[in-house]
């Protein structure tokens, strides 16, 4: 299992974060290091999505910072942290459905940096979903909705990012298509990309990841390597069904 970096990609340190006067997390603090997949989950409403949008620079922490490539997150728009080298992969995927596969995927590529290495970048992400190869020429839309949340990662690999944070990728999918997705994701990690992985599919994040942390209503209330998560008495009552 891939170490924690002394130096990690992303620090959540100690962050309170909210909208106006409602608090929504509390006092969380974590790490993604190079090189680590890493899972953030809970149930609906314990605050996972309001910490992306902290690490996307869209709040601002009541308390605490949040660190990322050794700078401090400011407000910001989200093609500013795009270009910066973070990118985020959205809940629900948010495809341009009647766009064919290959013109969504260089959507991801029109920062300067990324657009000069488009073709290369192409290339890449053909050979790490070969599930998409056939479909290059179709619709968006007319793909099933695992086929159309790999559009999205490989879409969000063509930024060339530094790190990506992902959004509930298995929301909505059956369970046949959630493992291809988590298999999908795990190749990406094998790319050495640092992956902050966010969802309410607890069994298979832990299948996949190298650590996790687990939240509850607004708090961390574990973490640990997953192998570690799996055995937890707490995990497997509350989210594993054992």
């Amino acid at each position: 299992m891939p170490q924690e970096s002394t130096s990690p990609i992303l620090s959540v340190e100690n962050v309170d974060l909210g909208y106006g006067a409602l608090q929504v997390v509390t006092d969380v603090s974590l790490r993604v290091g190079e090189g680590e997949l890493v899972g953030l989950v809970g149930g609906n409403g314990s605050g996972k999505s309001t910490i992306l949008r902290a690490i996307s620079g869209m709040i601002t922490p009541f308390r605490g910072r949040i660190v990322f490539d050794g700078e401090a997150i400011r407000p910001a728009a989200p093609h500013q942290m795009a270009a910066k080298g973070l990118a985020h992969v959205p809940m629900g995927r948010q495809l341009f459905p009647n766009m064919s596969v290959r013109e969504n995927l260089l959507v991801g590529a029109t920062l300067p940096a990324a657009r000069a290495a488009r073709a290369r970048s192409l290339e890449e992400v053909r050979a790490l979903f070969p599930e998409l190869d056939a479909h290059m020429d179709a619709a968006a839309g007319q793909l099933s909705g695992g086929q159309q949340q790999m559009v999205a990662i490989a879409r969000a690999l063509m930024l060339r990012p530094k790190m990506m944070i992902m959004d509930e990728p298995s929301i909505g999918l059956a369970p046949r298509l959630v493992k291809d997705v988590m298999a999908a994701i795990r190749r990406v990690a094998h790319t050495g990309l640092p992956i902050l992985l966010v969802e309410q599919n607890v069994k298979q994040v832990l299948a996949v990841c190298d650590r996790a942390y687990v939240l509850e209503n607004g708090r961390l209330a574990l973490e640990g390597s997953a192998t570690e998560l799996q055995g937890h008495p707490l995990v497997r009552k509350a989210y594993l069904g054992l």
